[in-house]
């Protein structure tokens, strides 16, 4: 059932990552883990650890891009304790191949996204989290996300992006955000009479969590809505709100900053993209991608894994260690916890109704 699954929802894994997925597979290269030796710290030996990637890129230039990986995980490891002989990266042929990889314990260590993870938590643990820039808004409430002022990069770091629904310039969108900016709730009824611009059925933030915010407040999804337009990019989609052709767009927080110069160079709005626009729904956060282990792998006790974690974060905290990876888009790692990605799991169970009801 999991790899059947796994099929289903091998097109929202790209969009959940920096990275995209395929179908089912084995992974591309075999390798065995070494063993762990030693009843002191000082004599943990390890003669191959193997770390697995998603295939987000193109293989050869994740391969480049990871290489000094290599170096640094033996140097951070060493300084808790582990003498490992040899690291070996390897890109999987698809998504569901690592996720595989880990449940075998053929990797010891796999870079996953959120979706891949609770695909394979039978098999997989999640250690951490990657981290990125976050933002200077982040409230559950839309009407906190309208107070007048521009979403703007933080210097803290976040765990975790959320979806919105965003209404534009039209009747209906300036109707929608005055209602909400008044605390007043939205009826399914009026949501259902205005025209929506979404994004394929596999984007998370573009589809995906904004039907579970749906369902969560009217019980209903995005194919009950009476009149969607599915756009091809979110360029597009902000195109189509700037000229009234659509009263609601699903896109990720905050893209209205990506689209503030072309709101009027453009899209032809001679208002700011912050005045003409209103956030009237948050979706529960998405979070980022992972860092996961095997639950299988002969290596992969308790201790090491604290090792890993606190290696990985280590690298992460430095510019070298950035730049590598920077291959994903991660900026640092943060520890985590499975039910962090509780939300996935309702999300997974979305496709299959959805898949089901297609």
């Amino acid at each position: 059932m999991k790899r059947f699954i796994s099929i289903l929802s091998s097109f929202v894994l790209i969009a959940l990552m920096v990275s995209g997925c395929a179908d089912s597979g084995k992974p591309a290269v075999s390798s065995t883990s070494g063993t762990l030796s030693g009843d002191g710290v000082s004599g943990k030996q390890i003669d191959k650890l193997n770390v697995y990637f998603v295939p987000s890129r193109e293989p050869e230039e994740i391969i480049t891009a990871t290489e000094p990986l290599k170096g640094m995980l033996k140097s951070e490891l060493a300084k808790e304790g582990y003498d490992v002989g040899e690291v070996v990266i390897t890109v999987g042929t698809n998504y569901e191949a690592v996720g595989e990889a880990l449940s075998a314990g053929t990797a010891d260590i796999g870079l996953i996204p959120g979706g891949t993870y609770v695909l394979y938590d039978d098999g997989a643990e999640v250690i951490l989290t990657a981290t990125r820039a976050g933002l200077s808004k982040d409230s559950d409430n839309a009407k906190d996300w309208n107070d007048g002022t521009p979403t703007e990069a933080s210097d803290k770091q976040a765990t975790s992006y959320r979806a919105l629904i965003i209404a534009g310039p039209s009747e209906k969108g300036k109707a929608f955000a005055k209602k909400v900016n008044a605390g007043e709730k939205l009826t399914f009824e009026e949501l259902s009479a205005a025209s929506w611009s979404v994004m394929s059925s596999s984007s998370p933030a573009g589809y995906i969590y904004p039907c579970l915010w749906l369902q969560k407040n009217f019980q209903k999804g995005i194919t009950d809505l009476a009149n969607v337009v599915q756009s091809d990019s979110y360029g597009s989609a902000f195109a189509r709100l700037a000229s009234g052709q659509v009263d609601v767009l699903l896109t990720y927080a905050d893209a209205r900053r990506d689209y503030v110069e072309k709101w009027k160079s453009e899209y032809g709005r001679t208002a700011s993209v912050w005045d003409e626009t209103a956030v009237i729904g948050v979706t529960p956060p998405i979070y980022n991608d992972t860092v996961s282990v095997s639950k299988t792998s002969k290596i992969m006790n308790d201790a090491f894994k604290k090792a890993v974690q606190t290696a990985f974060i280590n690298i992460g905290s430095t510019e070298e260690g950035k730049k590598v990876i920077a291959i994903y888009s991660h900026q640092g790692y943060q520890a985590a916890k499975s039910s962090d990605y509780d939300n996935e799991r309702e999300a997974q169970k979305l496709i299959q109704q959805l898949t089901k009801a297609g």
